[in-house]
């Protein structure tokens, strides 16, 4: 008998919604609804190590929302986690006492090693058998990038969260509309100084597919892929090659934000940054020796949605 659940993921950069049905036996996750706004929570976190009043407003506006939604679906469990911003802030615990007024359940401020197993779980359920395990899973975020090997059989191996996310590195990089040159390599030997402490850490060079999670990845690959708008149905187990990352890297960071936003798979609250998570994709492919990545829209919101089996 299946059970009815509601995940939310609420990281850096957006907000997020599952509600599903978990399967009885072994079948599939179900979709009841899936929904994501754009709240940058951890707008400032990086250089005031504080919480921005208006951002934990946001953040409110939109899981008031969801706790209506999920009152009226029925569902049975719910599990919230919080990631890289509300755990470096030192005003977190008013983050935390505005979600538990509104949505009547605490947040799981969870470590960057749980984030980085919940991406796991959600993203290798699935995968495509050309997919050749193990896996390198990359989990792109607004504040941090979490890097996980493992396999479907064996589970995770390694993974670790280093502080090199979409927001995060356009903060305190990439400040001019477009970026300059400059600015450009400042960020990118920011991300790849941290991109090989990762790497040494988990055995990501000897993974054999790379699977990138996140929206900087699936509008990365939308892009390389030349949809006239976003469909997850196309995007999701999409390969694409270091080339075409590369390719669309390169575009980005040489926009501006009015000229992302013209593109038709531009999430409004994603232009400004879209450029450095798309920076990241590319250095951890070529740092990593990574020929091509698998996209999953699949991803921690699934994980929490199957911890909660």
């Amino acid at each position: 008998m299946s059970v009815r659940v509601g995940a939310i993921d609420c990281g850096t950069n957006s907000i997020r919604l599952l509600i599903a049905d978990l399967p009885g036996g072994a079948g599939p996750l179900v979709d009841v609804s899936r929904r994501m706004e754009i709240v940058r929570l951890g707008q400032g976190v990086d250089q005031t190590g504080r919480l921005a009043p208006e951002a934990i407003e946001r953040t409110r506006v939109a899981l008031a929302d969801y706790a209506a939604e999920i009152e009226k679906a029925g569902v049975e469990r719910v599990r919230m986690c919080a990631t890289s911003a509300s755990r470096d802030a030192s005003n977190a615990g008013d983050f935390r006492a505005m979600v538990e007024r509104t949505l009547g359940v605490p947040p799981e401020v969870v470590t960057g090693d749980e984030e980085a197993r919940l991406s796991f779980t959600g993203a290798v359920r699935g995968l495509p058998a050309d997919a050749e395990p193990p896996y390198l899973v990359v989990d792109i975020g607004g504040g941090s990038t979490e890097f996980v090997v493992g396999t479907r059989t064996d589970g995770v191996r390694a993974a670790i969260s280093v502080d090199i996310g979409c927001v995060r590195m356009t903060e305190r990089h990439l400040h001019g509309d477009p970026p300059t040159p400059a600015e450009i390599a400042a960020a990118e030997a920011d991300i790849a100084a941290a991109v090989d402490r990762a790497l040494a850490a988990v055995p990501g060079r000897e993974a054999a597919t790379l699977v990138g999670l996140a929206g900087s990845v699936t509008t990365v690959v939308a892009l390389a892929e030349g949809l006239r708008e976003y469909d997850p149905s196309r995007i999701h187990h999409a390969r694409v090659s270091y080339e075409q990352v590369a390719s669309v890297t390169a575009a980005l960071l040489g926009a501006t934000r009015e000229q992302r936003l013209t593109e038709p798979v531009m999430h409004p609250g994603r232009a400004d940054v879209i450029g450095a998570g798309a920076l990241v994709l590319r250095v951890i492919m070529e740092r990593a020796g990574m020929p091509s990545v698998v996209a999953s829209e699949h991803d921690i919101l699934d994980g929490i949605a199957w911890s909660l089996a």
